[in-house]
This record gives C-alpha cells, sequence and structure tokens, in this order.
C-alpha cells in the first residue's frame, strides 16, 4: 500500500523513466516516496534510495505507488520497506501493528481494535492514522480488500472460489464492489483483461499528438506526446492483454472533441473509466473542481481532501493522472509559484495554463 507521506512539495521530479533509472543507479533519496521500482527476477518492488544490489536496467519496471508495484505482482522489500511510511510520529509503530492487522485479518477489525493496537482513542487513532497513511482506516481496508481480489482472481480456478478467497462472505457482496476493484467484469480480470474491448484513435493537435482511448463504460485514457506510435505502445503497456481497436471513424469524435478543448478550452462531457486508489481518487476528484482559468497549489489539494501533511502524495496522484484534459492536473503548481512537473512535459502544461487564463 502506498504509504510514504510528506510535508512539502517535491523539489525534483522525474519526468520519465530514465531520469528514474538515473536516481535508482545514485540511490537518490529525492525520489522516495514519488516513485518506486520492482525487480522482475526477484518479485520485490523497493524505494529509489534502497542499497540492495543494483539490478539490471532490463529487469526493472517503475510504478507510481506501492499499490500499482503490488497490484502488478511485487512484494515490497525486506531491506527498504517501501510500505512503511517514514515518520517521525510517536505512534507511527502503533499505525504500522493496525495496518499489519488489516492486512492479515479475513474480516476487518472493528475501529475500536485498531485503536486498541496504536494504543490510541478511536478518535484520536481515526485522525493520526489518515494523517500517516493518507487514507482511513475503511478506504486502507478496501484496498486491502482489492489486493486480495486480484491475487486470487489470478489463482483461482473460478471467480466463486476467488470471491470466499479474498474474504467475502457472500458472492452479492462481491459483485456489488467488484467494478470499483477492477475496472471490468471479475471474468474479464480473471482472463487478464483479454476480450475486453478498447477503441482508441490519434489525432494531431497543436500540442504534438494526442490519444484517446475508452472502455464501454468511459474514457481510461487520454495521453499526449511527441508521435501516435509512442502513444499508442504506452496504451499496449497500460493494457497488454485488451482488444485494442484502431482506426474506428466513429470513436475519432472523441479525438475531435479533446482536440477542440485543447486549442480552444471548454467543457468536455467525457464519462471516465479511471482506476486507482481511494487516494488518487480523492485527488483526482479534487483536480476537477478547480476551475478553467486557475490554479491550485500541492498544499491547497492536500488540504482540500482533509491530508494537509500529504502534499507528495498528492503530486504523486496528479503524475498518475492517466487522462490529460479530463482530469486537469495541468491546473495544481508549486506553493513558490513555479509550474512544477507534468506528466507529458513542462511546455505543454505551461501552454495549456496561458490558454485558459487567456
Amino acid at each position: 500500500m502506498s504509504k510514504g507521506i510528506a510535508r512539502t512539495a517535491p523539489s525534483v521530479v522525474f519526468a520519465d523513466d530514465a531520469q528514474k533509472w538515473q536516481a535508482v543507479m545514485q540511490r537518490d533519496a529525492a525520489g522516495d516516496g514519488v516513485f518506486f521500482y520492482s525487480v522482475r527476477t526477484t518479485g520485490v518492488y523497493c524505494r529509489p534510495s534502497c542499497a540492495a544490489r543494483l539490478a539490471r536496467r532490463e529487469n526493472v519496471a517503475f510504478h507510481a505507488s506501492c499499490v500499482e508495484a503490488e497490484r502488478a505482482g511485487f512484494r515490497p522489500c525486506k531491506r527498504c520497506r517501501p510500505n512503511v511510511p517514514r515518520d517521525a510520529s510517536p505512534h507511527a509503530a502503533g499505525i504500522l501493528r493496525a495496518c499489519r492487522a488489516l492486512e492479515r485479518a479475513e474480516t476487518p477489525p472493528s475501529l475500536a481494535e485498531l485503536a486498541a493496537l496504536a494504543d490510541l482513542s478511536p478518535f484520536h487513532f481515526h485522525r493520526v492514522f489518515k494523517a500517516l497513511i493518507g487514507v482511513t482506516p475503511k478506504a486502507y481496508a478496501d484496498a486491502e480488500r482489492a489486493r486480495r481480489v486480484h491475487k486470487a482472481l489470478r489463482g483461482s480456478a473460478t471467480v466463486t472460489a476467488a470471491v470466499y478467497a479474498a474474504g467475502f462472505n457472500s458472492s452479492g457482496r462481491f459483485y456489488a464492489n467488484s467494478s470499483a476493484m477492477l475496472g471490468m467484469t471479475p471474468s474479464e480480470y480473471r482472463a487478464g483483461g483479454a476480450g475486453l474491448q478498447i477503441r482508441f484513435a490519434t489525432g494531431a493537435c497543436s500540442l504534438g499528438v494526442v490519444l484517446v482511448a475508452a472502455t464501454a463504460r468511459g474514457v481510461c485514457a487520454i495521453l499526449l506526446g511527441d508521435t501516435p506510435q509512442a502513444l499508442t505502445e504506452s496504451l499496449v503497456e497500460r493494457f497488454p492483454r485488451a482488444d485494442l481497436v484502431d482506426n474506428d471513424a466513429e470513436f475519432a469524435t472523441h479525438v475531435s472533441k479533446v482536440i477542440k478543448w485543447i486549442d480552444k478550452p471548454s467543457a468536455i462531457p467525457l464519462a471516465l473509466d479511471v482506476q486507482g486508489t481511494a487516494f488518487q481518487h480523492s485527488v483526482w476528484q479534487a483536480l476537477r473542481e478547480i476551475p478553467s482559468g486557475t490554479t491550485a497549489t500541492y498544499a491547497e489539494i492536500a488540504n482540500k481532501i482533509g491530508n494537509p501533511r500529504a502534499v507528495r502524495a498528492v503530486a504523486q496522484a496528479c503524475a498518475s493522472n492517466p487522462t490529460a484534459i479530463a482530469i486537469p492536473c495541468h491546473r495544481v503548481v508549486r506553493t513558490d509559484g513555479e509550474l512544477g512537473g507534468y506528466r507529458w512535459g513542462i511546455e505543454r502544461k505551461r501552454a495549456l495554463l496561458a490558454r485558459e487564463q487567456g
């Protein structure tokens, strides 16, 4: 689970995999909490500053959060403990005990039981837990349940077997929550996304090239870049087993809407099908509430979602946003007025803001 919460906005932006790999080679602690890396040959994921022996580049992948790394099948490194909060709080050890209890329990413990593990009152425990971890105990428990579902669906012979292996007492309760946990039906997920159709199209725009992709439920990706090939490869990497349908004239209207927005900012009435952690969704919703033509700081977003200390985690959630424009992460700037980072290039961010404010 993603637990590293910092107090200030990141001063270093790792815009691409090359910069992230450089940070890993240098064991740069500035990357801690901003991204994580996994090693295919060992099955673990680490902080950039991990002192473990350097892996070969071809075996390394990068992840925006601990949750993302664990959903990809990796376990936390026992040496650098990337899923343990680095915080000076005297309650950190107790909160960590509560996290471990949530991860082990088939049925989530009550708030009072968790609070007792941390030697705190239930009210104080809930407040401290959210401050240190970034989400509420319930959201943490839900994310842990989702992790179990992902793991069970990969290894169980049937969906029904996976339902009970994940700790659900009934299939009805599981199916009521399956879309939020998986972003697709349980059968689709168990097949690795095989058979799930994602329609997409690319088009030239004033910022380079834009790619728009959507499932039957809504838009799942809006990517900006320099070439259609690079953006298509990025989409394939994100959805490796889905049936990707290109050159769909009807779907191309979605791209036209986005291109018109880029050139002349206006509302985009697109339904979204975007999956993320509870914390990421809280940040993304706050971003969608920033009016066009204005900006907010990472610290202001952290305050808005009730986690004033989670500034770096907010920046990380912005960097994980898969739908440029629709979730306007370009409207978030640093406290000192600098633009900060942008997943699709700082000049594109500058251009988008200038058009909105012009």
